[in-house]
């Protein structure tokens, strides 16, 4: 999106062949305001449901039922980070009011600040894999090990990575290490997205203290036990391990760094029950299309799937990382060292050098 000096998400055509023409390219990037009230539509449908029948479950002391419906909350709230993410880049509708509206009750209810976040995540797009990366820390040195990955996913479901992952989307920095310089992504953009991060990090902040009396008020101590377990924590547990995964198989152990047709991944969750469960967890609302994402952040949702065909009619993804899930897992999961990365990180001396330790190590795309 075009805009004021350090609002802009650019398009990345780092050493990709060619990219598609601007008339090629606009029936992609075209808002359609009835699909984009789809997966919000959706996504809300379905917590709600979560929660009448998690309740009803509390009620009846079915708490196996309550468990299964904590664990499903958990994907749904991961789908309210990807609704947030798309109002971010300006993508759910085609009215800015609406969109940030919409955008911000999403992150709103996930615990995150929707406009400071627009700010982190263009870094990410503008610098991917380079030293201003915000998410290197969590995306480098891939792959590094069944053990690595399986402790991480377990500590995230402990819920002790959730208040680093929430700092981030406050706007904490992350550290360089290797520039020996904090990344303070909001000192870096204009003053009216600066203004409004600040504004909606004390709304999130005011509607996280108010939540738990509203359940309070409703049902009584049983209402605001049920709120913790109900929402709460799979908001700490369940949803961060499946934000490190996602990320992980978006950009870990990728084909090469200097390209978002190898520095970023495209993962194909299959067809059947196991696929349809793999995009419920991890790809909601499209989000597996992630080297389109990068090569053109100004499409919608909706229409990733047609613009991977048509990037795919065209030869543009010869080479590139786009993999079944299931490789993506294999990838991932191998022991350190044994997947060849073409190319460096910019600005670091070698890919590996982003397993320094940072103080922020545990950040978010």
């Amino acid at each position: 999106m075009a805009g004021e000096r350090g609002e802009e998400f650019r398009v990345d055509g780092r050493r990709v062949r060619r990219l598609l023409e601007a008339a090629q390219l606009a029936p992609f990037t075209r808002l359609d305001d009835r699909r984009g009230v789809l997966a919000p539509a959706l996504t809300f449908l379905a917590i709600a449901l979560l929660v009448w029948a998690g309740w009803s479950a509390w009620q009846a002391g079915a708490w196996a039922l309550v468990a299964a419906c904590a664990l499903l909350m958990g994907t749904q709230q991961h789908a309210l980070f990807v609704l947030a993410h798309e109002a971010a880049h300006y993508r759910l509708f085609s009215s800015r009011a609406l969109n940030d509206a919409i955008g911000r009750l999403a992150a709103t209810l996930g615990g995150i600040s929707m406009c400071t976040y627009r700010v982190t995540h263009r870094l990410h797009h503008n610098h991917l894999y380079g030293t201003q990366d915000p998410d290197l820390a969590l995306n480098a040195g891939y792959p590094r090990g069944r053990a690595y990955l399986v402790r991480k996913l377990l500590i995230d479901l402990s819920g002790r990575t959730a208040p680093r992952t929430y700092a981030y989307f406050f706007g904490a920095p992350a550290i360089d290490t290797d520039a020996r310089r904090a990344l303070r992504p909001l000192d870096d953009t204009s003053p009216a997205l600066r203004t409004a991060a600040r504004r909606d990090r004390w709304v999130v902040v005011a509607f996280h203290l108010g939540a738990p009396l509203v359940a309070l008020l409703l049902g009584g101590w049983r209402g605001l036990a049920a709120y913790a377990v109900l929402w709460l924590l799979p908001l700490a547990t369940v949803l961060q391990a499946l934000l490190r995964l996602r990320a992980v198989a978006e950009h870990g152990a990728p084909a090469g760094y200097e390209s978002p047709l190898t520095a970023a991944r495209t993962n194909l969750p299959g067809r059947g029950p196991l696929g349809w469960l793999v995009r419920l967890a991890l790809f909601p609302h499209h989000v597996n299309y992630h080297i389109e994402h990068h090569l053109y952040p100004a499409v919608p949702h909706y229409r990733l799937a047609a613009l991977h065909r048509r990037l795919d009619t065209e030869g543009l993804l010869q080479g590139a990382e786009v993999r079944p899930f299931t490789d993506t897992l294999r990838r991932v999961f191998a022991p350190r060292g044994s997947v060849v990365v073409a190319g460096r990180h910019e600005g670091l001396a070698h890919p590996e050098a982003a397993d320094a330790p940072r103080p922020n190590q545990e950040i978010r795309t």
